[in-house]
């Protein structure tokens, strides 16, 4: 079961969010917060797997809740919820840790997909759309740290390709690879450069100029 908290100053929200979740087999919303101050307390209580942060919220604010809740030992995936596709507050908190963000008005399949990508540690939210914020967003770069040097001419290549947001099938077809070469290589840079994930990469890449 993937163990989710909802977080969102609007009950009515919530509250249909949780009817789509509990229809599911293998999502369990574990409890749900109106505010920041709320949601750590809760999970610290519940320990989820994944939470939904909305990012405008009275008391405490989406941001300053992430910040706090991913420095804890063993913090869940936090997906950001946003009105706006591009979202400084959100660029904000991917920055932070948080594994991407999603629109309140996305298809609920979508938002079903996206809660058990996460969990699965295995992708992002929206590749292409985390980099299109970022790209709305972007600040001076920073220099490239030494790590960067230790991948492969291959592992840069398909750095390259990921840091635009191409899904492992695209950059497949494109490399002329098998999918599961590209996941290995992928798993490879994330380990090279300490990152959690593809968001992570997407975000490297921006700070230090390489995308």
């Amino acid at each position: 079961m993937i163990r989710v908290v909802l977080v969102d100053d609007q009950s009515l929200f919530r509250a249909g969010i949780r009817m789509l979740l509990a229809s599911q087999p293998d999502i369990d919303v574990v409890g749900e917060a109106g505010d920041g101050r709320e949601a750590i307390e809760l999970v610290r209580v519940t320990r989820p797997d994944v939470v939904l942060m909305d990012i405008r919220m009275p008391v405490m604010d989406g941001l300053t809740a992430t910040a706090e809740i991913l420095g804890q030992p063993d913090p869940p995936k936090i997906v950001m919820l946003t009105t706006f596709d591009l979202d400084e507050a959100a660029a904000r908190a991917i920055r932070q840790g948080a594994s991407g963000f999603l629109l309140k008005d996305a298809d609920p399949e979508f938002l079903l997909a996206a809660i058990r990508t996460v969990h699965s540690g295995s992708s992002v939210i929206a590749a292409s759309a985390t980099r299109e914020l970022f790209e709305h967003f972007a600040e001076a770069p920073k220099p490239v740290p030494a790590q960067f040097a230790s991948l492969t001419d291959r592992e840069r290549e398909i750095f390259a390709l990921a840091a635009r947001g191409l899904s492992n099938s695209e950059i497949a077809a494109r490399e002329y690879l098998s999918e599961a070469t590209v996941k290995t290589h992928i798993s490879r840079i994330l380990t090279k450069l300490a990152l959690r994930d593809r968001v992570q990469l997407v975000v490297f890449a921006f700070e230090h100029g390489l995308a």
